[in-house]
């Protein structure tokens, strides 16, 4: 259903990709991401639609996530680019759209923006009973449901007025929410959520399992520990350190419910940059969890010698390489900064027998090699790492040779 819903969406969005590229003679990209005439004539001539049927799905291909806006360019999300092999993808993008209903469809003119916001705050408990409902609900017990919500919010901002007050007017034989229902209900309906008529809604089964998906989030959210939920992604981190892996996951996904996946996405490599080697390998355990999403992103950071080998890493298994052979994708150069940054985590974070533990996950076959390879990969903490591992070693002398490594690395030797 939801490809159906986006297909027409997904056209367009592949014509822009081709058509509006740079180099390409007869079109060009608009400002804000918005088509121009000559721009939105020329996709109606190539793709056999009116120029409003190309305007509606431009503006849906960009609700849903298949075309991005950075600064005044359009381009491909990666929805668009996992559309053929990731369902998820477009089931992303689908959510999107629901969530952006209140846009997909003109709001009345003549209402104030505040009472709209307000509607728009109070559709959700009017979905959720929907969802409940599990069928055909009248439109007028949705109006009672919403008059009572809105009332809710009102009183929940203490909406008291100062000064003398006028005599109340008659209250009017029709609310004036009636309207506003009747617009979200058709915008709901113009993204495929529910339909309307005979003076019934029912909700779509997509759009019974969106509103199953939102209140499963809020669940996933409230599971989380007190205050983890609403800090940033550094503190996230460090509260999941001591964690089990299934319990920090559960955590990620609580503090990923609670925020745009783009903005967790940047919060997370920003914590991944700093000078905690820990965090960095918790950054990504928490972008696996994010999953298709982060891929733009992690792939980006590529570059980053700091990052490399732990985004090749992730890269790979998303890919779907197993996690056990995934290090294969490294260099052996990559692989023992890999090793060097691990070795630095535990040596903040965890204990003696680790470090020495930890000699074994080397893709060297001899401590000598390791150390010259160690050596040569200039991690800007090998020589704290090679200290740290030669006073927790049992082996005086093995531990006296990495005491050695550590000082030639430390004088330039």
């Amino acid at each position: 259903m939801a490809r159906s819903g986006l297909a027409a969406a997904a056209r367009v969005a592949r014509w822009a990709d081709a058509a509006l590229r740079p180099g390409r003679d007869g079109a060009s990209p608009d400002g804000a991401g918005t088509l121009s005439d000559a721009t939105a004539e020329l996709a109606a001539r190539d793709l056999g639609l009116t120029v409003a049927q190309v305007r509606a799905d431009w503006d849906t291909a960009r609700l849903a996530g298949l075309v991005e806006v950075h600064g005044g360019t359009a381009r491909p999300g990666w929805r668009l680019r996992a559309w053929n092999r990731d369902d998820s993808a477009v089931l992303r993008g689908w959510v999107a759209l629901f969530d952006a209903w209140s846009l997909a469809h003109p709001e009345p003119a003549d209402h104030e923006p505040a009472a709209v916001a307000e509607v728009v705050s109070a559709m959700p408990q009017v979905l959720s009973f929907l969802q409940l409902s599990a069928g055909p609900v009248p439109v007028e017990q949705l109006l009672d449901l919403l008059e009572q919500r809105v009332s809710e919010l009102r009183t929940e901002r203490c909406e008291i007025p100062y000064g003398p007050q006028p005599e109340p007017p008659a209250e009017p034989a029709d609310t004036p929410l009636a309207p506003l229902l009747d617009w979200s209900l058709h915008a709901l309906a113009s993204v495929g959520a529910l339909t309307c008529g005979d003076g019934q809604a029912t909700l779509t089964p997509l759009g019974s399992w969106a509103v199953w998906v939102k209140l499963e989030q809020i669940c996933v959210a409230a599971q989380s520990p007190a205050g983890n939920i609403e800090v940033a992604a550094e503190e996230m981190l460090r509260g999941c350190a001591q964690l089990r892996p299934k319990a920090a996951r559960d955590e990620y996904r609580a503090w990923l419910a609670a925020r745009p996946v783009g903005s967790a996405v940047t919060e997370l490599l920003d914590a991944a940059r700093g000078e905690d080697a820990l965090l960095r390998g918790l950054a990504f355990e928490a972008l696996r969890v994010v999953g298709a999403p982060a891929e733009p992103d992690v792939r980006a950071v590529g570059d980053d010698p700091t990052l490399r080998p732990y985004a090749l890493l992730w890269l790979a298994e998303h890919d779907g390489a197993d996690p056990e052979d995934a290090h294969e994708v490294l260099t052996r150069e990559e692989a023992t900064w890999l090793w060097v940054d691990t070795a630095a985590a535990v040596a903040d974070h965890g204990e003696a027998p680790m470090l020495v533990r930890h000699l074994e996950s080397a893709v060297q076959p001899t401590v000598p090699m390791l150390l010259d390879e160690v050596r040569a990969v200039g991690h800007p903490r090998t020589v704290q790492v090679l200290v740290a591992l030669a006073a927790a070693h049992p082996d005086p002398a093995l531990a006296k040779a990495v005491r050695r490594a550590a000082f030639q690395v430390h004088t330039g030797g």
